[in-house]
């Protein structure tokens, strides 16, 4: 499969960066893309892949946070065809008992859990549960645990594009502070990602895009 359109929504209360990646599908289906972590307004995304002419193949998140996840419901109910895909050790925040575990971490964020109450559908599950080197569409997973415990990255590596989730930002990396959160993970992620080419260009959960070469020299962690 050759991508050949990448598109940025910035989306929610906490800016999440939504990516929407159209690649050439098969006769049947040669609109296909893959959208990673519809976090919030899922008008906006649908509005968007319309516009595009798309429909999404996957959807894939990089772990499962509230604001990486909270439009599913509404773009599985328009999309119901998508394959949801998520680590399996993140996979308990989805499905329609995820509600606790959503309202746990957001008030050891410090916030209060009736904000998750006030915007909580029933949450699909899982289509797929992936583990570190599995191949999705155009994807290779790696798994980078320590922002939670199934964080995960997605590789398009013929044209050297990483999204990272909330692993590895523009000179920094994601918080440890929540339920799952480990540090010593995170270092050795972080690590792991630092180590690969450094051509590779870095789109992150929130904030600007960098890469890894631009990544190493900063040397912040």
């Amino acid at each position: 499969m050759k991508v050949y359109q990448i598109e940025q929504l910035v989306l929610g209360a906490i800016d999440t960066n939504c990516w929407i990646i159209a690649y050439s599908g098969s006769p049947a289906a040669p609109r296909s893309c893959a959208l990673i972590d519809p976090g919030a307004e899922p008008e906006k995304i649908i509005t968007q892949l319309t516009a595009m002419s798309l429909e999404p193949e996957h959807i894939l998140l990089t772990h499962g946070h509230f604001d990486h996840i909270f439009a599913l419901p509404d773009i599985h109910a328009a999309y119901p065809g998508a394959s949801i895909g998520i680590h399996r050790r993140d996979a308990a925040c989805l499905g329609p008992e995820s509600l606790d575990l959503h309202r746990r971490s957001f008030s050891a964020a410090g916030g209060d859990s009736s904000y998750i109450d006030a915007l909580w559908k029933p949450m699909p599950g899982a289509d797929r549960e992936f583990e570190d080197g599995d191949r999705i569409g155009p994807f290779k997973v790696l798994s980078a645990p320590g922002h939670t415990p199934g964080s995960a990255v997605f590789l398009l590596e013929e044209q050297k594009i990483m999204f990272s989730g909330d692993t590895l930002f523009k000179g920094c990396c994601g918080r440890v502070d929540l339920p799952g959160g480990n540090r010593h993970d995170i270092m050795q992620s972080l690590k792991r990602l630092l180590a690969l080419d450094g051509d590779i260009a870095v789109l992150p959960g929130h904030g600007e895009s960098t890469g890894i070469a631009e990544e190493r020299s900063t040397r912040f962690f």
